[in-house]
């Protein structure tokens, strides 16, 4: 049996991964999204096991002590991780995954599969992000300039990563995206 392939799909917060995600996995039923965890609180319409499993921070810590997880990260003061049992589970029945994830965690994947196809998306402008990052109307003033601050430093580590895509035209991303994946 072949083994499936591991995608990493990553970039700054705001800069549409979720967005073309959705759009890929609408067209590609045969991929599978790896659910992760977080301690973040769910936001409005989010169900936990779907989108994220939301789990406290006293959980997380447990799942990292146990070596639970492929990767995991802090962001924004609340951490993020992949589950290892799933994500190993459908590589080994020959099914392909992709994990939607921090930068700091897809640099951890190249350590454990190095042979993760890993995507950076970039935005066409910091500017163009800032927009972005506003209209979700998610994020208080403070939060918003953590964000831009973070993405900043992110986007200087794209090179690092086997594909950089700029997310300027929604269609033209998820094609790249695609030939990369196909």
């Amino acid at each position: 049996m072949q083994t499936g392939r591991l995608i990493v799909l990553t970039g700054p917060s705001g800069v549409g991964k979720g967005t073309l995600l959705r759009k890929l996995l609408k067209r590609h039923p045969e991929l599978n999204l790896s659910v992760s965890a977080t301690t973040r609180p769910p936001r409005p319409g989010e169900v936990d096991g779907k989108q994220y499993y939301f789990v406290s921070r006293e959980q997380f810590e447990q799942m990292v002590a146990a070596g639970e997880l492929l990767e995991w990260a802090e962001y924004a003061g609340n951490y993020y991780g992949t589950p290892c049992a799933p994500v190993k589970r459908l590589l080994q029945f020959g099914q392909s995954v992709i994990l939607e994830i921090e930068v700091v965690g897809a640099r951890k994947i190249k350590e454990t599969f190095p042979c993760a196809v890993r995507i950076f998306i970039l935005p066409p402008t910091l500017i163009e992000l800032e927009q972005r990052i506003r209209l979700r109307a998610q994020d208080s003033e403070e939060a918003i300039s953590r964000r831009l601050s973070h993405a900043k430093a992110e986007i200087e580590a794209a090179n690092e990563f086997d594909l950089q895509i700029i997310n300027d035209d929604l269609e033209e991303a998820l094609v790249s995206i695609e030939a990369a994946i196909f």
